[in-house]
């Protein structure tokens, strides 16, 4: 089978179209045919640390595609059966663990940029109907963390308001699942156009950040200066405090992003004088993930793809990425 690796090599270099023999099947494991994966911020963090790496990995966490074959003790799934591949493939339910995040695709072990991947039966899920592989492959990382932020992590109601930062992978997915839920959204994004955008998606109101610098008075002043129930942090230090200031008094910040860096002062007052609650999210386990596929049947929302790149063209497509230029999500095909 072709796969890609990362090599040690600079940024994007480290991308190396390779031949691998194909994956065993254990009895309990399914193999895959991929035909579609989709990038998120952290693929393009490890490709750029892979110098340091002491051994080639396949990268990317988020992929769907149609069985193969089937271990002698699988149940769940039959050849031709449609999956996506959950981010955490040990993470079943409960907390994450050292265990689990050590097994994430595309970091602690080999990922799904490969025509033919085998995981356990339980890692896998079955996505809604309808929705092509190219959408499917959306789902596991930048869906399932915009719902755990939205409906796990927090649990936001009809009527509240949300502020969702920019109009990445996680921040559009949390725009629409925010509206199909009768929650109020304002998005805060530099550009115009995708400005417009998100308002053609159902935003509420929109901040350009850039001209409002404090964007998170501006945001509570559009409440009525009561402030919003949920934030949706994908920036890190860089804007927790515009966060922290846009949120009312008891409300909820889901973190879940170091855009802005890992670390950095931030105003620890606001967050016990607000009484707020700062909520850590990393995507989520494989029943979170099957709970927001049945929201998705339920709801027909479809992911909204910015650009589909060809096989050959992954590293076209981690650029693409890195340049902040994409509305939504960034995919391969393969």
């Amino acid at each position: 089978m072709r796969a890609y690796e990362l090599r040690p090599r600079p940024e994007f270099e480290s991308l190396t179209l390779v031949e691998r023999p194909s994956p065993p099947v254990g009895p309990s494991d399914v193999r895959v045919r991929v035909r579609a994966v989709s990038l998120n911020y952290r693929d393009l963090t490890i490709a750029r640390n892979a110098v340091k790496r002491s051994a080639p990995v396949i990268p990317i966490s988020d992929g769907a595609g149609e069985v193969l074959e089937v271990g002698k003790a699988v149940s769940r799934w039959r050849v031709g059966d449609r999956v996506i591949a959950s981010f955490f493939p040990t993470w079943i339910s409960g907390s994450l663990s050292d265990f689990h995040h050590a097994n994430a695709l595309g970091g602690g072990r080999d990922g799904m940029l490969a025509e033919e991947v085998v995981l356990p039966e339980t890692a896998w899920v079955r996505p809604p109907d309808g929705l092509s592989f190219e959408e499917g492959a959306t789902l596991p990382c930048a869906g399932l963390t915009a719902w755990n932020a939205l409906f796990e992590s927090a649990s936001l109601k009809p009527g509240e308001t949300v502020l969702v930062q920019g109009t990445g992978g996680v921040s559009v997915f949390a725009l629409q699942l925010a509206k199909a839920a009768g929650a109020r959204a304002i998005v805060t994004s530099s550009s115009e156009q995708k400005r417009r955008r998100a308002q053609e998606l159902g935003a509420d109101h929109v901040i350009d950040y850039r001209a409002e610098p404090h964007w998170g008075k501006a945001a509570k002043a559009w409440t009525g200066d009561r402030g919003v129930d949920l934030v949706v942090e994908v920036g890190g230090p860089g804007t927790f405090d515009q966060s922290t200031a846009a949120l009312r008094y008891g409300g909820t910040m889901s973190i879940l992003g170091v855009l802005t860096g890992t670390s950095g002062p931030v105003n620890t007052y606001a967050i016990f004088h607000h009484a707020l609650r700062i909520a850590g999210v990393y995507v989520g386990s494989v029943e979170m993930l099957e709970r927001f596929v049945r929201a998705l049947a339920a709801t027909k929302i479809r992911p909204i793809i910015d650009r589909v790149f060809g096989f050959e063209e992954v590293p076209a497509a981690y650029r693409h990425l890195a340049s902040g230029a994409h509305f939504g999500k960034v995919v391969v095909r393969l």
